[in-house]
């Protein structure tokens, strides 16, 4: 036997004895709490850090655009140069709120998520804010020609939206209501017949304007 083990044998003796306090450290693990049972609230905390991760992911909520927006037309462009032929995207787009503002706009980039925001950029800058009525719906009767396109807005009672081709979008993007709309010309480019839509919604005039003007012109008759 060692010396050691001889000095370990007699502080073992004498804390039996009651001689001396056992060593703290003995004590300690005595009155620790079992492994097992640490391991488990371990488990369980991160269970439920976890489980409040989760219920943050779940309660997140993406923030609407303010914008909605609709794509008319998407061409592929060619040109050609001295080393070949360059590839790109033509886009045009029209955006709108549904509560009176409207814009049309295009964008042409060699990547069609590139073309697609500056087509948007493009619509916010020509954007509009339209004069109707109570119920929506245009004031008076109004046509406008762009380009080849030309189109005549028609207002109606409760008849709903009768519109075709790519005005139906800048209409319903706008928020307009029983109006019934006419293509005059004979073209069917898209974003022609669109930019003549905007272009006839922003020639109207508020109600109230357009009373008087009415007002007026039966007073100058009646002379």
């Amino acid at each position: 036997m060692t010396k050691e083990d001889e000095i370990k044998n007699e502080v073992v003796s004498a804390v039996e004895a009651g001689d001396i306090e056992q060593p703290v450290e003995a004590a300690a693990i005595e009155n620790a709490v079992p492994q097992e049972k640490v391991r488990q609230e371990r488990k369980g905390g991160k269970d439920r850090r976890g489980g409040g991760r989760q219920g943050r992911r779940g309660s997140f909520e993406r923030a609407k655009p303010e914008f909605d927006q609709k794509i008319i037309d998407i061409r592929r462009v060619t040109r050609v140069v001295a080393g070949g032929r360059r590839f790109s995207f033509s886009v045009a787009i029209v955006i709108g709120d549904r509560k009176g503002a409207v814009g049309v706009g295009t964008g042409k980039a060699s990547d069609t998520s590139l073309a697609i925001e500056k087509a948007y950029r493009d619509a916010r800058k020509n954007l509009i804010r339209l004069s109707l009525t109570k119920g929506m719906s245009i004031p008076h009767e109004v046509s406008a020609k762009s380009a080849s396109g030309e189109i005549k807005l028609m207002p109606n009672k409760e008849k709903g939206l009768v519109v075709g081709s790519s005005a139906r979008i800048v209409l319903d993007l706008a928020g307009v209501r029983d109006t019934t709309a006419k293509v005059l010309s004979g073209s069917k480019n898209k974003l022609n017949i669109a930019r003549a839509t905007l272009k006839a919604l922003g020639r109207l005039l508020p109600p109230r304007v357009k009373a008087e003007m009415a007002e007026k012109s039966e007073e100058v008759s009646s002379k």
